[in-house]
């Protein structure tokens, strides 16, 4: 058996865990060719997109590049990973925006996430969090999210911790666990023989 190679598209450490704890969550008899072990690489890429993507379509796009990236990326041999020069066996691109909704008033964030071998492509939505107006606002003036948050809550890097979503539930909602709820449904289509 081998170990299973996953490559995340961001730098940023909350993706990684989220990738992680989504890993963690499944059975190691469900995920793809039964491995004795996973390892999670942070392979920083380019997203494609704004640094603020807004909608869904640009916040799926972002998480596609990312996702198509990693497996064009060298790995690097992280944490746990042989540096055999080997590609990954999935990546993961995970990208946060900011969007409406059909029927529902205000801007909301959003989290996408793409999960690909290579040959299949499996995405997912995380949690949305309804923006406070004047947020919103400045985001519609052409401000990114996390800045934004960091301006307010006199911060800096939030979007390396609990991010804009811990912010908006006083920590209810843990970034990297809301971003792991949409791996772990775009793991779907590799855990399961449903797709």
């Amino acid at each position: 058996m081998t170990t299973l190679r996953v490559g995340v598209g961001s730098g940023n450490p909350v993706k990684r865990r989220a990738v992680e704890l989504a890993l963690g969550a499944a059975a190691d008899d469900d995920l793809p060719s039964d491995p004795t072990g996973v390892a999670v690489e942070s392979v920083p890429v380019d997203s494609g997109v704004s640094e603020q993507p807004t909608g869904h379509a640009e916040t799926i796009a972002g998480a596609e590049n990312r996702v198509a990236a990693v497996l064009d990326a060298e790995p690097r041999g992280g944490a746990g990973a042989p540096d055999d020069g080997a590609t990954y066996d999935l990546g993961v691109g995970v990208e946060g925006g900011v969007a409406g909704f059909d029927g529902a008033d205000g801007r909301y964030l959003i989290m996408w996430a793409a999960v690909t071998d290579g040959d299949r492509v499996g995405r997912a939505a995380g949690p949305s969090l309804a923006l406070p107006a004047d947020v919103a606002a400045r985001i519609d003036d052409g401000e990114e999210l996390g800045p934004v948050m960091d301006d307010l809550l006199d911060t800096d890097g939030i979007a390396e911790r609990g991010g804009a979503a811990g912010a908006l539930t006083n920590g209810r909602v843990d970034r990297a666990e809301a971003l792991a709820a949409g791996v772990s449904g775009a793991l779907g289509p590799f855990v399961t023989d449903l797709y």
